[in-house]
């Protein structure tokens, strides 16, 4: 063991001494496991799958391998590794890396199987400790870049940048180095020379990540307390770094299909008079909208889980109403529970000892919105129970999704948050709450997610929340909290919903328009294009702003915002099989451009653009008085939404954009369903599907999976679903077109109008399986034919 002295970069110029691991005693090779023995400390490796591995260094003692509740029980383990003693280091070699441990002074080097580095430690230090921090120092290279980290401001980019995982209400404008914010995800996406590496450190502490400022050499990350615990994961895609990393941390569920439609909120809407104008408004208007949200102003003096009875003299009549109309009810909830001896939810958490408090058995009371509050103990799995089942007085009333706020916990104090000597009780394991801060939020939203599957009778929850920690997918969809009306907040939302995508939150959305600040009619319009291809889709604001509501502006206004309200539900079935799937692999809906087009250094920092999925490029305008921009297109064909007009990729490219046009363009070789609009998901069956091939003569075949179910229940669990692959085949002269029912276990469509898009001449004939037919049109390179949903293939002979 040695120690040394440096600068201290996450708490400003101050020196600090390390202990930093370095010589290898012994080492000891037992099932999954690689057990190195140092002079002073022990570090284990453990092989989760031949190209992801735990790192976990034990400061003095025995390594701690316990984890987070951030990591799901996947039941990996790699036990066909080879460790050879080669004097100097130890290699390890598994299926798919070569792994170089130095034996005298410690550090690991991974490369892949023909012996090309991915990442390694920095020669000088690489693991240790200083009282109670514990800190890792990776080499920096020349070109390499970094992404994740979850909810971060800034560009894509995460180089040169210092990053700090505390939950943390920020109130004040959010600005290109704002930070911390609500959420702490410490998982880092390195990428270099085409090859892009994971690490997720599983610590819950406060936590730091130093990515290079001041042109080092190195990079690390460190937290305050807690154990030197990080898994190595392998791509060498980013997408198969975030597939492996959501397998660690889970892959998110299913949403129900209505929570990925237009969502309507304010802080707040009140008395029950004004909900039933805002909700009466978009069924006359007939803009479509699935969800409306009640703020803290629907409860009895901001008791949670109460109502006001002034306002809302009927909630459960209002409710039955709105729910009637398509409407799904979803009221805001805070953790803070009001310290008042006649409220029985405190009467019920004092009898039972499910508040936070501390040691000396000294409850931790403070100010929120209530008043004087206490706050529950979620580490314990009887509070989580008792707080899902809470959920059934909201339930059985009508409310069909939560929105979880304030949970960092946030608090009225100098601090904004609870004291760090609070204990958690942790059902047995207690710590100080600097242990179990970021998980606060995490845990809530567990406890609210099961409790609304318990008592929704076979409904899919929708939570939303502000706070979390690695895995928050499993749980809950994320806003991005108190953002403004600002143009730079249309640009600021990009890069940040793009990491958090690639650090495993799919469902993701910023509040459109702004929450704080007064908007515009064309900063509305502007910032609804954006949100219309934004996973998480909501127009939310505060109290003392004017109101933004679609309608609130000129008619010129209000027609380009419903326009792209509409826009999303025609996309609403390629959105929802996005989502699917995201439960399969992981992958985000809203993507970056580096995802799809890792080898282009054009999009390794492009933060401005994103894709939805595979196909679909997005540019939105964000600048006020703007009816143009640049717009980069990737290597191949791309067509333009709205006119058809063809940009060929690997150039930058001015293009038009009038108020009411968003930039937005399909790649060539694509299939791409669209739904005709709905008031709101369910309002009626949609029996025929529009399925747009674009086709293009340098993609001779592509393939597509739609999955569908009944959007709402778990009864695809059982089968009850469909997953069918449209296929075409383009030769000079001849087009094939072939559907095939993989899964039949839920059928809605009963036909496809099947649109051919620049098919080069009029086709001589259209043979629908095996039968010549004469009802089809052709005209300006686009062919249309309708077909029975059940049809098998499709032939045109040009």
């Amino acid at each position: 063991m040695n120690s040394e002295e440096i600068i201290d970069q996450g708490q400003g110029n101050k020196r600090k001494r390390y202990f930093v691991l370095s010589e290898i005693n012994e080492y000891n090779q037992d099932d999954n496991y690689l057990y190195l023995q140092l002079s002073e400390g022990e570090l284990v490796l453990e092989f989760i799958t031949s190209e992801i591995v735990r790192v976990v260094m034990g400061q003095r003692d025995k390594a701690d391998l316990s984890t987070s509740p951030a990591l799901v029980e996947h039941n990996l383990k790699y036990q066909d590794f080879e460790v050879e003693d080669k004097g100097d280091y130890l290699q390890v070699t598994t299926q798919d890396l070569k792994i170089k441990i130095n034996k005298q002074k410690l550090g690991i080097s991974f490369y892949d199987l023909d012996g090309n580095l991915i990442h390694r430690d920095y020669s000088k230090k690489a693991l240790g400790w200083s009282k109670d921090e514990v800190r890792a120092w990776k080499e920096l290279r020349e070109e390499e870049r970094f992404y994740g980290l979850g909810e971060k401001t800034g560009w894509l980019d995460k180089r040169d940048g210092k990053y700090v995982m505390w939950n943390h209400d920020t109130f004040s404008p959010h600005v290109d180095d704002t930070d911390p914010l609500y959420q702490s995800i410490p998982f880092l996406i390195g990428l270099n020379q085409n090859k892009a590496y994971g690490i997720y450190f599983d610590n819950t502490y406060k936590s730091h990540f130093d990515l290079g400022v001041g042109e080092k050499d190195y990079y690390s990350f460190w937290a305050e307390g807690g154990n030197l615990d990080y898994y190595f994961i392998n791509g060498p895609s980013l997408k198969e770094v975030v597939d492996s990393y959501t397998t660690l941390t889970g892959k998110m569920p299913l949403p129900p299909k209505w929570s990925l439609g237009y969502h309507q909120s304010r802080y707040s809407y009140h008395p029950e008079e004004e909900v039933r104008e805002i909700a009466q408004n978009f069924r006359e208007k007939e803009i479509p909208c699935d969800a409306i949200h009640f703020d803290i102003h629907y409860m009895d003096e901001y008791r949670i889980f109460t109502w006001d009875e002034n306002r809302f003299p009927n909630p459960e009549q209002l409710l039955t109403d709105l729910g009637a109309d398509g409407f799904k009810p979803i009221t805001i909830i805070d953790p803070g529970v009001k310290r008042d001896p006649k409220y029985d939810i405190y009467q019920e958490g004092i009898e039972n000892d499910y508040f936070c408090k501390y040691l000396d058995g000294e409850y931790f009371i403070d100010k929120v919105w209530p008043g004087r509050c206490v706050f529950p103990d979620f580490t314990q799995q009887a509070v989580r129970d008792w707080w899902g089942d809470l959920h059934q007085r909201l339930t059985d009333v009508g409310v069909r999704g939560i929105w979880n706020d304030m949970n960092e916990p946030a608090v009225f104090n100098e601090t904004d948050t609870m004291d760090t000597d609070v204990i958690h009780q942790n059902d047995g394991d207690l710590g100080t709450h600097d242990r179990f801060h970021n998980l606060y939020g995490f845990l809530e939203d567990q406890a609210t997610y099961e409790g609304l599957k318990k008592h929704l009778s076979n409904e899919r929850p929708f939570v939303l929340t502000r706070a979390g920690f690695a895995g928050i997918q499993r749980y809950s969809a994320v806003w991005t909290g108190d953002n403004r009306s600002f143009w730079d907040h249309i640009k600021l939302a990009m890069p940040m919903l793009m990491n958090l995508g690639l650090s495993g939150v799919t469902f993701s959305g910023t509040d459109v328009g702004g929450f704080t600040g007064d908007t515009s009619g064309e900063l509305l319009a502007r910032w609804t294009q954006l949100g219309s291809f934004v996973p998480f889709f909501r127009n939310h604001c505060e109290i003392r702003a004017i109101y933004q509501e679609p309608w609130a502006f000129a008619e010129e206004y209000e027609s380009i915002i419903t326009e792209y309200i509409e826009l999303r539900y025609k996309f609403l079935t390629h959105i929802y099989n996005l989502f699917y799937q995201a439960t399969q692999t992981g992958l985000p809906v809203m993507r970056p451009l580096v995802m799809e087009y890792q080898s282009d250094e054009e999009t390794h920092n492009l933060s401005d653009q994103f894709m939805v999925g595979d196909s679909i490029l997005v540019a939105p305008i964000y600048q006020p008085d703007r009816d143009r921009r640049m717009v980069y297109f990737p290597e191949g064909t791309w067509y333009d939404f709205w006119t058809g007009e063809e940009y060929e990729g690997n150039q930058h490219v001015i293009v038009d954009a009038p108020l009411d046009t968003l930039p937005l363009y399909v790649k060539a070789g694509s299939i791409l369903p669209l739904a005709p609009v709905v008031n709101y998901v369910g309002e009626k069956d949609i029996e025929e599907l529009n399925i747009n091939i674009y086709l293009d003569s340098k993609v001779t075949t592509d393939s597509y999976k739609l999955y569908n179910d009944d959007g709402l229940s778990f009864n695809y669990q059982d089968g009850e679903y469909s997953l069918t692959e449209f296929t075409y085949q383009y030769q000079a002269a001849n087009l094939e077109f072939t559907i095939d029912d993989q899964q039949t276990g839920y059928q809605e469509y009963k036909s496809y109008c099947l649109s051919f898009n620049n098919v080069a001449s009029k086709p001589r004939t259209v043979i629908v399986d095996g039968a010549e037919v004469d009802d089809w049109n052709y005209e300006a390179q686009r062919l249309e034919v309708t077909i029975p949903a059940k049809t098998t293939k499709v032939e045109v002979k040009l």
